[in-house]
């Protein structure tokens, strides 16, 4: 097992993930997307992005050209389930970008996955909405585990609750990543 995780780093925003994994160490950055114009500038003044995998949209990502990766991360589009918008879920464009992770999933089978949103996707369309985002990762091989964590309970100073959802290929892993039960500040 490659004892650095390569990931990519879909709907990278400004490099939340990206900071995250580069202060826990062990992963490598081998690619991104990002389609906000404000959003990229910063991602690239914030990282080098030399050399790295890149797309605009997610919905043009040809899995074949992807670089090799353990790990798929995104934080798909909020807008669509949050309780701040109109919660148009599926029926909004931005709502079905979840599938587009779901698709590079299928075709590159990476051993991980990890993606974010706010929690009012765990209550949108009566559950339905989350039931269908679990049981899309569940038929693609994943085991799939998840958690609403609150930034302000890692040393972070700012209340910013999200679920994480987190998926894996190998069984064993199960238990071993999700739920926490204490903060790690």
């Amino acid at each position: 097992m490659r004892k650095t995780i390569r990931f990519i780093d879909m709907f990278a925003g400004i490099g939340g993930f990206r900071e995250g994994f580069g202060r826990a160490g062990g992963f490598e950055c081998v690619g991104y997307c990002e389609r906000d114009q404000y959003a990229l500038r910063s991602y690239r003044t914030l990282f080098d992005t030399e050399g790295e995998w890149f797309i605009d949209d997610a919905r043009k990502a040809d899995p074949k050209t992807m670089p090799e990766f353990d790990l798929l991360c995104g934080g798909f589009p909020c807008q669509a389930f949050s309780i701040a918008g109109a919660r148009k879920g599926f029926g909004d464009p931005r709502g079905t970008l979840f599938f587009e992770l779901a698709r590079l999933a299928e075709a590159r089978k990476s051993r991980y996955l990890l993606f974010e949103n706010v929690p009012g996707l765990l209550n949108h369309d009566g559950g339905r909405t989350f039931a269908a985002i679990l049981d899309t990762l569940e038929r693609l091989g994943y085991f799939v585990e998840w958690q609403v964590l609150n930034s302000k309970d890692f040393g972070v100073p700012q209340s910013r609750r999200r679920v994480y959802i987190v998926g894996y290929l190998d069984e064993r892993c199960r238990g071993k990543i999700l739920p926490f039960t204490t903060a790690n500040v």
